[in-house]
């Protein structure tokens, strides 16, 4: 991964977004215990997400320790702006359900990945989750180019005209 940037100094990052009954907030130490328990709970489901066939999650786990200094370096690299990792939480529930990181592409410069993931348990979440992020990263974000998906199919999404 780079240390560059992806996203330039004047460019508000969005702390929060709230939409179809989520709320998308930057991922860091206080969301450790809830996080934990999401992906602990969907390993294989997540492992079967497409955009996660880089090893993550690992198929033995993490401690609830190991978790809390991986939390750590997501928002520190969150706050250093080379990346970006959101907690989703239901909001009737206030559960986290899901995470969507926003990462640069390691295959062609300048691009954008984005991948996202639910619990198996909440996987009727996946649609709406994938919906709002596609269209928040082509709206809200300067990114020319982001590679996420619409379903199970990887698409382009490039932003919207001004």
């Amino acid at each position: 991964m780079t240390d560059r940037p992806l996203v330039a100094d004047s460019f508000a990052v969005p702390d929060v977004l709230v939409a179809e009954g989520l709320r998308l907030e930057l991922l860091g130490p206080r969301h450790n215990e809830a996080d934990h328990a999401a992906w602990m709970s969907s390993i294989a489901h997540i492992r079967s997400t497409p955009g996660f066939d880089r090893g993550w999650p690992p198929v033995a786990g993490m401690t609830l320790a190991e978790n809390l200094e991986d939390l750590a370096r997501h928002a520190e690299r969150s706050a250093r702006r080379v990346d970006f990792a959101y907690s989703v939480i239901e909001i009737a529930t206030g559960d986290v359900v899901g995470c969507v990181y926003v990462e640069p592409s390691l295959t062609v410069e300048g691009e954008v990945e984005a991948s996202s993931w639910v619990r198996a348990a909440r996987v009727e979440l996946d649609g709406p989750l994938t919906e709002v992020v596609g269209a928040w990263l082509r709206d809200a974000w300067p990114f020319e180019v982001v590679r996420y998906r619409s379903g199970a199919v990887p698409v382009t999404i490039r932003r919207s005209p001004e």
